[in-house]
């Protein structure tokens, strides 16, 4: 049987503000999210039988669930649909992302399983329908529907799709902690009551550059609280030379710092492994 691989990129909060905490205990939130190409590898092949086979490889495999993930989810919702009811798959993900980082892995995986089916098994699902789908099966799915620059305006769930590229240069590290998303926000008290001006960034990457200077990550004081680990990783970061700003992603544990070249950023990769030996981190560029 054929087998296909698809890349599955990492998504990337460069600002998070926390608007509103809603009656069904889920959050209002306004987010400026890119991807960047540190990505997952998913191996795909239709094989006989009614049992999927899925699989996790790769450095981080560890933690993720085989029998309950966003893949096998994604599988659900369609066989309730009446999708691959006599059709099993063999699927594999190569973990390059780390599981429990903010960097939204299982999310991206999820997305881009639903997006290939579509279109390769020739669903024919519209984009309100996929998009329903990936809600079900969690917040950050409709997000990495698409890999574009995406703002999150706070607005019911409204999504907006930026055309233009940032190209930005990331340097990510990731202290070995698994963030509890659920734990981090049921514990966060910082709120941002005003949505600022989000227009602005369009226009050219200074402009961007100096907006995210000035912006936060609500959730970095709660992730600092449980992990003070990533307080020390952020200011080490910060204090290297090209360093725009640095801070966590999504809801930690990850740290990101934005570089104004490639060349700096990978000097302070070299400083970080030299400080923090035992932390993985990796230079990436935005897609």
């Amino acid at each position: 049987m054929k087998k296909f691989k698809i890349k599955s990129f990492c998504k990337i909060n460069l600002s998070l503000r926390v608007l509103k905490r809603l009656s069904n205990g889920y959050h209002n939130i306004k987010s400026l999210v890119t991807f960047c190409d540190l990505h997952d590898v998913i191996s795909i092949s239709k094989i006989k039988g009614v049992k999927d086979k899925i699989s996790f490889s790769g450095r981080f495999k560890k933690g993720v669930s085989k029998k309950s993930n966003t893949i096998t989810n994604v599988l659900y919702l369609l066989r309730k649909k009446n999708f691959f009811q006599k059709q099993a798959f063999m699927i594999d993900i190569q973990k390059n992302i780390p599981h429990g980082s903010g960097l939204g892995g299982g999310s991206s995986n999820a997305a881009d399983v639903l997006t290939f089916f579509n279109s390769k098994m020739r669903l024919k699902l519209n984009k309100n329908e996929i998009s329903k789908i990936a809600y079900q099966i969690g917040f950050d799915i409709p997000v990495s529907l698409e890999k574009k620059n995406t703002l999150l305006t706070g607005k019911k769930g409204e999504i907006l799709r930026l055309n233009q590229k940032f190209r930005l240069n990331i340097l990510i590290v990731y202290p070995n902690v698994i963030c509890s998303t659920k734990k981090i926000y049921a514990n966060n008290k910082n709120f941002t009551l005003l949505r600022p001006q989000s227009n602005f960034y369009i226009k050219d990457k200074k402009k961007l550059i100096d907006f995210l200077k000035n912006e936060n990550n609500d959730l970095e004081k709660t992730a600092i609280k449980f992990y003070p680990k990533v307080r020390k990783i952020i200011n080490f970061i910060k204090s290297q030379n090209g360093c725009y700003f640095s801070r966590i992603t999504g809801s930690g544990s990850a740290c990101i710092g934005i570089f104004s070249n490639m060349k700096s950023a990978v000097f302070a990769q070299k400083f970080m492994k030299l400080k923090f030996p035992n932390y993985w981190c990796v230079v990436s560029k935005t897609i």
